[in-house]
């Protein structure tokens, strides 16, 4: 009987996991209808784990669903992705305030590896790979203050601009840069000096969060990113 159960919780984590990687991803576009039928047929399971992955997904909002029309891929605007930043920089600032508190040895390891991890992969221009790595550096910095609960909210509020993180390095300049900035973040948490690793993420942030936006705006006005 349990098996049977977990199977099925297993199902709905695998269908509602699939879905959302292919909308942060950017495989379903801001915008796209998500039909049921299409989905259930393409993931090989019935509607119903579909219905319900839709339905959380609506909760972390990364859908949306319209009366009468259906289901959508959530489209962001400018204020959009000003308030998630808004969200993003409280948050951060809160951990790494906390880091000093809660820093172990084993965070410090973790650290050194994801840098190093970010470096690699800048090294051989593998953006995937880099955006996948600088997403678990601050996710490690959310972990190190300490508080679940600001974890849960996060990994929430990120998952909403995962789709975009790829616009906020599109210039080689930026690519660079926020190689410099994740280094210095780093080695300031590594040392304690918290109140310069804060400065230097509150701005890594606020260049991300302009970039991503010009490329909404660009997009609206159908103008190319300089």
């Amino acid at each position: 009987m349990f098996g049977k159960e977990n199977a099925v919780v297993n199902i709905r984590t695998q269908v509602y996991n699939a879905i959302k990687e292919n909308i942060c991803d950017g495989r379903y576009e801001p915008g796209q209808r998500l039909n049921e039928v299409e989905l259930a047929r393409s993931l090989s399971v019935s509607r119903s784990p579909v219905r319900e992955a839709l339905r959380r997904l609506a909760a972390d909002g990364l859908v949306v669903e319209l009366p009468n029309r259906g289901v959508f891929v959530r489209e962001f605007t400018p204020q959009d992705i000003q308030e998630i930043f808004d969200v993003r920089v409280l948050l951060e600032s809160y951990c790494i305030q906390r880091s000093v508190q809660f820093m172990t040895t084993e965070h410090k390891q973790e650290l050194m590896r994801c840098l190093d991890q970010i470096t690699y992969y800048h090294e051989r221009q593998d953006m995937k790979k880099h955006i996948e790595a600088d997403f678990q550096l601050h996710m490690l910095i959310i972990r190190i203050g300490g508080n679940r609960l600001v974890e849960d909210m996060y990994q929430r509020i990120s998952s909403q601009v995962q789709q975009f993180r790829i616009y906020s390095l599109e210039s080689k300049r930026r690519f660079r840069e926020s190689l410099v900035e994740h280094t210095t973040v780093v080695h300031c948490l590594l040392t304690g000096n918290v109140e310069e690793a804060d400065r230097v993420n509150r701005r890594h942030l606020e260049l991300a969060r302009d970039k991503i936006n010009e490329y909404l705006i660009s997009k609206q006005t159908h103008q190319p990113l300089e």
